[in-house]
């Protein structure tokens, strides 16, 4: 399974992208279990889905915050305005 570039995420829909997130999480599964049965040809396969992962989540929390409202951006944490 190829990972998509960010600019191809950007043009799904939420559900589209929810979807995905489910088959890469059961794709995730599969390949574990093969791993630990018989051993995969490229175990590199396992981190590559684990980052497709990754950048499916970072893009629907992108837009769950983009949909917020000023009040709701407000009672965020304020962490992140304490990392620089």
């Amino acid at each position: 399974m190829a990972s998509k570039k960010y600019s191809e995420l950007q043009n799904l829909t939420v559900d589209t992208l929810k979807e995905e997130l489910g088959q890469a999480r059961e794709n995730l599964n599969r390949i574990k279990f093969d791993h630990g049965a018989r051993g995969l040809e490229n175990p590199g396969e396992i981190q590559s889905v684990k980052k497709e992962i990754a950048h499916l989540l970072t893009e629907l929390r992108a837009r769950e915050i983009n949909d917020m409202t000023p009040e709701e951006l407000s009672k965020r944490s304020r962490i992140r305005l304490r990392r620089k």
